[in-house]
């Protein structure tokens, strides 16, 4: 393989975890549009805490040039010796849940300016099948005046990064690639080979490997439905889900999933993307879509479930005082992109409640810019009516939920309440 350069377009939880990992092989420009992004990242800084800051130091450079390492810019001069160009930006839905592909056409309009003689251009941003080819690619041959290969090529290599997990790191976790042509397919599967240590699959086509990333998230979040559904049924019969649940996995091909607020960028967000393009093609994905509508109606159900077990302890709601623990979308991360969480704090505040939210992981700033609430960052001293368990963050384990709790006051869990 000739000598790579790498340009990584956008440097969030995806970006820059791949980019700290090319660096430890070859040149590699991190790119992104927010600047104090880029200036806290060569400080040795990361903010999502995906990257360590002896890690991240350990790989960055001073300058764009050929030798080994991280050098992360908004200046689009930076980028343009590169050879290959991976996008990594956000794929969000709108407030109708629809695929909303503007990074992506912000982020192809960014390579077209760039992008010279055989180069490669890799998306890893979850799309539907044919958004690579169809919707990404036209657009940096219009910018670049280039032709689609012939002059340029294109590759698809899904992300498979899990926000949070120590463990699952990106060289640790098998790799699709694809490629626009045979040898172009060749040449991506050898770049990403060259540093993923579990290996790489190499996909027949960029439909196929965009296709199999758009069901893995799909599965997940039907899968999660169903135990929510369990969850439902089995608090209507008092029967403890989380103790069926581990009953159950004492077989040795049961699935164990719990139930659970689906949110953040992939799992609540994915199957829509697949359940438009079925949609164009005629056909109307009804699991899916079901698996959809009951994961988004778990916040108001948790809000109802504090409220019901409220009034059986003899507390006036109007008025209550609430403490909801956490608000990001998971556990042990400070990502609240598309936390569900919100969706219980604004039904509990339907019912005139005064709710507190207490979240040692998130970002305050963040979390008022993106919903308008203010959050505790540490534990409050105050006595309350309920308290909701909203994320199982590892500082809540074991946390002494009488001390929170007034006379006759409550506690709620997804798991056990």
């Amino acid at each position: 393989m000739d000598k790579a350069k790498i340009g990584i377009i956008g440097l969030g939880y995806v970006g820059l975890p791949l980019a700290r990992l090319f660096a430890t092989k070859y040149p590699v420009v991190g790119f992104d549009v927010n600047k104090s992004r880029v200036d806290q990242l060569m400080s040795g800084y990361d903010c999502t805490l995906e990257v360590e800051e002896s890690v991240l130091r350990s790989v960055l450079k001073n300058e764009s040039d050929d030798t080994n390492g991280l050098y992360c810019s908004s200046d689009l001069d930076d980028i343009k010796d590169c050879n290959y160009y991976i996008v990594t930006v956000p794929t969000p839905v709108d407030k109708n849940n629809r695929p909303d592909l503007t990074p992506l056409y912000r982020a192809s309009e960014t390579i077209g300016k760039v992008v010279g003689k055989d180069d490669i251009v890799i998306y890893e941003s979850t799309v539907y099948p044919g958004a690579t080819e169809d919707d990404c690619i036209p657009v940096v041959e219009k910018i670049s005046g280039l032709k689609f290969n012939v002059d340029f090529f294109a590759g698809y290599s899904p992300e498979r990064i899990n926000p949070g997990d120590k463990e699952h790191t990106v060289e640790k976790i098998k790799k699709v690639t694809s490629g626009s042509t045979p040898q172009i397919g060749e040449k991506v599967n050898a770049l990403y080979s060259s540093v993923i240590t579990a290996g790489t699959h190499l996909a027949p086509s960029i439909k196929v490997a965009e296709a199999a990333k758009v069901i893995e998230n799909s599965q997940r979040d039907i899968n999660i439905a169903f135990v929510n559904e369990l969850k439902k049924i089995f608090d209507r019969m008092d029967i403890d889900t989380t103790a069926v649940l581990e009953a159950a996995a004492t077989k040795w091909n049961f699935l164990k999933f719990n139930p659970g607020l689906v949110g953040g960028h992939c799992i609540g967000v994915d199957p829509y993307y697949l359940a438009q393009k079925a949609q164009e093609y005629g056909y109307h994905p009804e699991i899916i879509l079901s698996g959809r509508r009951m994961n988004d109606s778990m916040g108001e159900y948790v809000a109802s479930e504090v409220v019901k077990k409220m009034i059986r302890s003899g507390i006036q709601v109007k008025g209550a005082d609430i403490l909801v623990l956490g608000i990001t979308f998971k556990e042990n991360c400070p990502d609240v992109r598309n936390t569900r969480v919100v969706d219980v704090i604004r039904e509990l505040k339907e019912y005139d409640t005064n709710v507190v939210i207490y979240d040692p992981w998130a970002n305050p700033e963040e979390v008022y810019h993106e919903y308008g609430l203010d959050i505790e960052t540490k534990l409050p001293t105050a006595k309350f009516d309920a308290v909701v368990l909203a994320v199982t963050h590892k500082e809540f384990e074991g946390l002494d939920f009488s001390a929170s709790i007034k006379d006759k006051g409550v506690c709620y869990s997804l798991k056990k309440s």
